[in-house]
């Protein structure tokens, strides 16, 4: 089997988290700090996808409560296809929602406290979705 990689995009940064190569369990990889070119971004997540070896990505897709597509969703889905065109691995969407609220609540209750989180939530909800999609999915 082999790895996937997950990315939960911000306007400010994006965590990034990995599987194991049996697709069992999601781990928080990194953080980017955004540039201010979505280019140097997304070259940054293709040197991360060849370091880990990664032959898919999924990207959080943060739809609203009812599950439509806002503003966040529209944005996210045109980074997707940017990423599609840089990336040599499929790119899919999962939807995200809670995965931030859930990454904040565990970090809290790990004793990771305001600034502490900060640094690591990005990654940390990276992580909880890439879970749930592994959860999820046949990886088959």
């Amino acid at each position: 089997m082999t790895r996937v990689l997950a990315l939960d995009l911000g306007s400010r940064r994006v965590g990034v988290a990995a599987s194991d190569p049996g697709r069992v369990l999601a781990t928080p990889l990194t953080t980017i700090a955004r540039s201010a070119s979505v280019a140097e971004d997304h070259r940054r997540i293709a040197v991360l996808v060849g370091e880990c070896q990664a032959e898919q990505v999924i990207v959080g897709l943060p739809l609203s409560l009812d599950g439509r597509d806002g503003p966040a969703a529209r944005a996210a889905r045109a980074e997707v296809e940017a990423l599609r065109e840089v990336l040599a691995v499929p790119v899919d969407v999962v939807d995200e929602r809670f995965t931030t609220v859930t990454a904040h609540e565990r970090l809290r209750q790990a004793g990771r406290n305001g600034r502490a989180r900060t640094g690591l939530v990005d990654q940390s909800a990276a992580a909880v979705l890439l879970q749930a999609w592994l959860d999820g999915s046949s990886n088959v």
